[in-house]
């Protein structure tokens, strides 16, 4: 134990970070709120007096570079088989990305 800490700021930090925990439990179903409206077709920006939230929608694609090399490697291992190495990267690329729908809400200030 590190005898140069306060007790009182242990328990001060403590206590910080279950209101942070319980404040963004808040703002996450704000947000989740707004997420839910706007996808089923409401407003896509909601001002309040002092705060602006914008609704955005985009697609994220992530490569699962192991099994491309996977992939590769039990192609390259085929000895009877002609190989074209553009065509052999660009498949395993494409079947080896998921894309996922992101739906976040980013305040500003007005």
């Amino acid at each position: 134990m590190n005898n140069d800490i306060n007790f009182t700021s242990v328990d001060t930090l403590g206590s910080l970070l279950a209101q942070i925990a319980d404040l963004t439990k808040q703002a996450d179903a704000i947000k989740d709120g707004i997420k839910d409206s706007a996808s089923a077709g409401g407003a896509k920006v909601v001002e309040g007096a002092l705060f602006k939230a914008t609704y955005i929608e985009s697609n994220r694609s992530t490569v699962d570079y192991k099994k491309v090399l996977a992939a590769l490697t039990a192609l390259l291992q085929e000895q009877n088989k002609e190989i074209d190495a553009n065509k052999i990267v660009s498949g395993l690329v494409a079947s080896s990305t998921n894309t996922s729908a992101v739906f976040s809400v980013k305040v500003t200030s007005k």
